[in-house]
């Protein structure tokens, strides 16, 4: 399988291209979701995260609250690593199931920490989405309803852009509109199909 990371900043458009994606019948397994799979009620890693940040962290209703978590982690290192050592290899384990449950002519790993963990290991090509930061700002201060201050913290805890930019195979400008958007993964996506043909054959011989 032909397997696509997609990643970018927080705020960067990632779900916008990944639904773009997914109308062209390519499946997108977005490391997000898996990882809130991972910590629903029952799951073995929500039971070790409830011991060791207190009851506090659930919700009434036995799920995690991950703003609550969020916050904390990101004010404090040290818990963020025990976190991040917890999750993921779950998440990791996670994905290649659901890589090997695809059918589509290719798949997508939508990530937005595809670079700053082992999960580029698991792709043969990346495509970042880039924006400035002041529009990953204004954009998740609104869809989050999150202080600027954790933003910028969140900035500062991932990938630096030019960093992740310098480790793009293809680069997404989402700057501007949907209409803006559609076309360039219009591109793609046939650029996509070509390579994961060519892989095919070149597999058979």
């Amino acid at each position: 399988m032909f397997v696509v990371g997609l990643t970018g900043g927080i705020g960067s458009g990632k779900s916008a291209v990944s639904r773009l994606f997914e109308q062209q019948n390519i499946t997108v397994i977005d490391a997000d979701q898996v990882a809130r799979e991972v910590v629903e009620p029952g799951e073995p890693a929500l039971a070790k995260i409830a011991r060791r940040f207190g009851e506090d962290i659930l919700l009434e209703n036995g799920h995690l609250d991950r703003k609550a978590l969020r916050k904390i982690v990101f004010e404090t290192p040290r818990q963020r690593d025990w976190l991040e050592q917890l999750l993921h290899p779950l998440i990791r384990d996670r994905i290649l199931l659901k890589l090997d449950q695809s059918d589509s002519e290719y798949a997508i790993l939508a990530s937005p920490l595809l670079l700053e963990t082992d999960q580029h290991l698991l792709v043969n090509h990346i495509v970042v989405v880039d924006v400035d930061e002041a529009t990953q700002i204004s954009r998740t201060t609104v869809r989050d309803t999150t202080d600027t201050a954790q933003v910028k913290a969140i900035i500062a805890a991932q990938i630096p852009r030019g960093e992740r930019i310098a480790k793009a195979d293809d680069l997404i400008d989402n700057s501007g509109t949907i209409d803006d958007l559609k076309p360039q993964v219009e591109q793609l996506h046939n650029k996509f199909l070509h390579q994961a043909r060519q892989e095919r054959e070149s597999d058979y011989g």
